[in-house]
């Protein structure tokens, strides 16, 4: 497939495989494995250089992401993770992008759509196999044909949802777009245990208690947490909340040398299932 010969040269050039191998079936699945592609010369220096914090590999593994799978992916803004899962499922699999709708009232939803639309429409060859769809619940809420997906994923989405009131709404539409026995996974800045409503509506921190209780109430079965993202030294105390840590710097230059120092957020990694 196009879109196979062209990563796969443009990885083979950059050197990420020995340049004398011979391009054979092994060598094929060296260049497709999640490593390679998201150290792959389509992500921008930027976008790689928060591997280390975001461990996409090892979070990818832990949800089960396979190549043949149906994947949605739920509101990716500008296509981070985007951009190592679109290849990955390219030849096997299909991806639904689930992006805000140019109808939403969020005054940035707009802008964000339409950069992702741009960066879809001009790298045909990674990402023209995706099927872009618009979530806004109660509105829009078919963000791919009802019990199809494989596996559906957020990154850092759900204290969005909480400060909108529309968590449960949220995990309802997973819920529908999931085929039974489908996995839903979920990264999210975490609050200290016990956090009350008010810190998980202003900080930007969320306890796994109240993910697992929405999704709980949504349908679905905690199936297992693990701490691949988890950053001790954050504590969580901020005065602009997670958004004081980087990469938002939201505060600038103050103190900016001992938010770098703590690193981005501690983040749950939690992993659901509907049930069969």
């Amino acid at each position: 497939m196009k879109i196979h010969n062209y990563i796969a040269t443009a990885i083979l050039v950059t050197g990420i495989i020995n340049s004398n191998s011979a391009f054979a079936d092994n060598h094929l699945e060296e260049v497709f494995s999640l490593e390679a592609i998201s150290n792959g010369p389509h992500r921008s220096d930027s976008n790689k250089a928060r591997n280390d914090s975001r461990h996409p590999i090892a979070t990818l593994e832990f949800f089960g992401l396979r190549k043949d799978m149906t994947v949605v992916e739920i509101l990716p803004a500008t296509g981070w993770y985007t951009e190592i899962i679109a290849p990955y499922v390219a030849a096997e699999g299909k991806l639904y992008a689930a992006h805000f709708s140019p109808n939403s009232a969020l005054t940035y939803a707009a802008r964000s759509l339409e950069g992702f639309e741009e960066k879809v429409t001009e790298n045909p060859e990674i990402y023209g196999k995706i099927t872009i769809r618009h979530i806004d619940p109660p509105h829009e809420v078919i963000i791919a044909p009802p019990a199809s997906a494989d596996l559906a994923m957020t990154f850092r989405n759900v204290h969005n949802w909480i400060m909108a009131g529309q968590e449960l709404e949220y995990f309802e539409t997973f819920y529908a777009a999931l085929k039974p026995g489908g996995i839903l996974g979920v990264v999210e800045h975490r609050a200290l245990p016990g956090s009350n409503m008010e810190i998980m509506e202003t900080t930007g921190y969320v306890t796994e208690a109240y993910v697992i209780e929405i999704a709980e109430k949504a349908g679905f079965e905690f199936v297992a947490s693990s701490e691949i993202n988890a950053n001790p030294n954050d504590l969580t105390d901020y005065p602009a909340g997670v958004w004081t840590l980087p990469p938002s710097y939201r505060l600038g230059d103050d103190d900016r040398d001992e938010y770098t120092a703590i690193g981005e957020s501690d983040r749950m990694t939690l992993k659901f299932r509907k049930p069969e």
